[in-house]
Order: structure tokens, then sequence, then C-alpha cells
């Protein structure tokens, strides 16, 4: 499964290497983290990260393959 996990604002190159298993891109003020996701269990995981590193996630989706 790919999904796409976009937080607000700009996340820098440092932060991003908190999620080695996903590319990103900034857009609009904004970073898109995308790439595989194996399970739920790694989906949450993901989404835990981004709680406890106070990132403000506005939203989630699964991506076409």
């Amino acid at each position: 499964m790919r999904y796409e996990i976009r937080v607000d604002g700009l996340m820098s190159d440092t932060l991003a290497k908190a999620f080695p298993e996903l590319d990103h891109v900034v857009m609009s003020g904004q970073t898109v983290l995308f790439g595989s996701v194996v399970d739920e269990a790694h989906l949450y995981g993901l989404l835990a990260r981004c709680q406890s590193l106070g990132l403000h996630v506005l939203e989630m989706r699964q991506a076409p393959e």
C-alpha cells in the first residue's frame, strides 16, 4: 500500500530523516511524506512518530499504486 501523509509547515531535512522509509516533498507551505506502508501497524507507527515529533498532520490518505 502507498500512503501520503500531509503535515503543516516545512519539514527540515534533519526532521525528514526521522522517516527514512518515506520520501518527502515540500509544497504550498506543507510537507508531504509518501511511500510504501507495509501494514496497519506500520501506518500507526508513522502517525505516532509524527505526534512524538510535534508535527501537525493535516491529511493522511491511501495513494494509488
